[in-house]
Order: structure tokens, then C-alpha cells, then sequence
């Protein structure tokens, strides 16, 4: 499923226009994005949790020539997986 196929099954679902479905969409996407960008975190019970993870900087080697190298810190958006959605997943 692509992001137009979700527009349209949240319309459908949700009686609002495609148009509106779509808006609704990239606000939660906004919103998700911004929280995480702050280092924050958004939590919806029973569907999972996006957060996000630090990793620490770290020696690495390069695969075409085998020399060792530095890879920086960085952070990585997640997602952990809620107790309701993985039980209907798993059914």
C-alpha cells in the first residue's frame, strides 16, 4: 500500500473526501515529524510507539578497500511495535 492507496482507505473508512483524508495524513506525519525532531516521542496505546534512537560513533571498515574508518554519532527514527497490533498481526 502507497501513500495514495492509505488516503483513499481512510476516506472510505472515515466518510471524509480524499482530499481532506490527505490532509489529515500529512498532518499526523508533520506532527510525528517535529516530535522527533525535538527528541521527543509519540506514543499511540495499543499501536506502537516512534521514537527516537542515538547511536554512539563507532569503527567501521570500508568494504572496497577493507581500511578501517570512523562512523559518526548519529540518530535513526524507530518504531516499537504495540502489544494490540502485533496480537491482530499475528492471528
Amino acid at each position: 500500500m502507497n501513500k495514495s492507496d492509505l488516503v483513499s482507505a481512510i476516506a472510505e473508512k472515515s466518510g471524509m473526501t480524499k482530499k481532506d483524508s490527505e490532509k489529515a495524513l500529512q498532518a499526523f506525519l508533520d506532527v510525528v515529524t517535529e516530535e522527533l525532531e525535538k527528541g521527543g516521542k509519540v506514543q499511540l496505546v495499543g499501536f506502537g510507539t516512534f521514537d527516537v534512537a542515538e547511536r554512539k560513533a563507532r569503527e567501521g571498515r570500508n568494504p572496497q578497500t577493507g581500511e578501517p574508518m570512523t562512523i559518526p554519532a548519529s540518530k535513526a527514527p524507530r518504531f516499537k511495535v504495540g502489544k494490540s497490533l502485533k496480537d491482530s498481526v499475528n492471528q
